[in-house]
């Protein structure tokens, strides 16, 4: 076990800075309100990419959206503003990073964004390569020409900072399992500032049983091959990425499942149809109300919501949850935490958790830092 810090110093990481909290906001007619001295970095989404592989904003709003998160430098001038290019459902990046004009476009097409509205970095948001996902294009030279379009990407955005005599920024979100065997691990950290892991949505609409969406660790009801932050995590690392561009990612949203199995108040067990993705705001008021019960997976360090009445399970992060992420991203070396998404929390009770948790390490070993 690492040593522990008094519980009066802020823990940093590696590099000797605080560790990270990057969040992402999606477009809107207006922005939400934005705590920016909490924030070490926001991601705006989305960027989109054409069929001709250009990189483009989308909507009538995005430019004055990306204006009033870097307005937020008045409050923080250390905060980063980044441009995440892609998301779910967000095609063409096979064809753009196919053959060398085309990641030459692409490329200049994003590093022109960025200088056109004033960012400190690209983020990149393909899901996933070699893989269809909800039905983009995709073949098996994904892996080695993403690797080969973060060259590219690089290359640039470090040209622009020695005509400006800075450091831009290059970072991508990644998920575990099978979307990270399309990646180029261990080449591809070499260029990248830091990945944002996507460690949620382990459960949803596409499985037969319910669990914990954004489990820690694996909960005693879980199969052994279940997806959690620890596992991700653990992957990451084999695979050759450092611990300091590691950043965690949580949920500021749940899911819910209806006609549940009754057993062991619906964890694990089959369900008759998926409910709705539902933002914190929404969920932090349902415990205790209309037969909703919040319980604890000591295992999993995760909660969830239990209607025996109606018989709906909700998987999510809290307070609490959060709290134990940080310890292990503590303990682990980690470069931070990211969060999707900024809209869906409640008052900043989330993200406050996040600052809280990463800036004051514990003054005695939690369970995640005693294995």
């Amino acid at each position: 076990m690492a040593a522990l810090l008094p519980a009066t110093v802020p823990a940093t990481a590696a590099d000797g800075e605080r560790l990270k909290v990057i969040g992402y906001v999606m477009d809107g007619p207006t922005l939400p309100p934005i705590s920016a001295h909490k924030l070490d970095a926001i991601n705006f989404a989305f960027a989109l990419v054409d069929p001709q592989g250009e990189v483009y904003l989308p909507g009538a709003t995005a430019a004055a959206s990306l204006a009033g998160l870097t307005a937020l430098r008045r409050e923080n001038p250390g905060l980063k503003v980044l441009v995440s290019i892609g998301g779910w459902g967000a095609d063409h990046f096979s064809e753009a990073a196919l053959t060398p004009e085309a990641r030459a476009r692409f490329a200049d097409s994003a590093v022109r964004l960025l200088r056109e509205h004033g960012l400190d970095g690209i983020d990149i948001d393909w899901e996933y390569p070699t893989l269809p996902g909800p039905g983009i294009s995709h073949r098996p030279e994904d892996r080695e020409n993403f690797s080969l379009m973060l060259d590219d990407v690089r290359a640039r955005l470090d040209a622009l900072g020695r005509e400006h005599g800075r450091h831009y920024l290059l970072t991508i979100a990644a998920a575990d399992g099978e979307a990270a065997r399309g990646l180029e691990l261990a080449r591809i950290a070499g260029v990248l500032d830091w990945i944002n892991l996507m460690t949620y949505d382990f459960y949803g609409s596409l499985g037969p049983t319910t669990g914990h969406h954004a489990a820690l660790d694996r909960s005693l009801l879980a199969p052994a091959d279940g997806r959690t932050t620890v596992q991700a995590v653990d992957e990451f690392l084999a695979a050759g990425v450092p611990p300091g561009k590691l950043n965690v990612g949580v949920a500021f949203y749940g899911r819910e499942f209806a006609e549940v199995e009754p057993a062991h108040r619906g964890v694990h067990q089959p369900y008759g149809r998926y409910v709705d993705a539902l933002p914190w705001r929404e969920l932090r008021g349902l415990d205790g109300r209309d037969g909703y019960v919040r319980h604890w997976d000591a295992e999993a360090q995760a909660p969830y919501l239990w209607n025996a009445d109606s018989r709906r399970f909700v998987t999510y992060d809290d307070p609490q949850s959060l709290a134990a992420k940080a310890a292990f991203v503590r303990e682990r070396g980690l470069g931070g935490m990211m969060y999707w998404e900024h809209r869906h929390d409640a008052g900043d009770e989330l993200l406050d958790a996040l600052r809280t948790g990463l800036d004051a390490a514990p003054a005695t070993p939690t369970r995640e830092a005693s294995r």
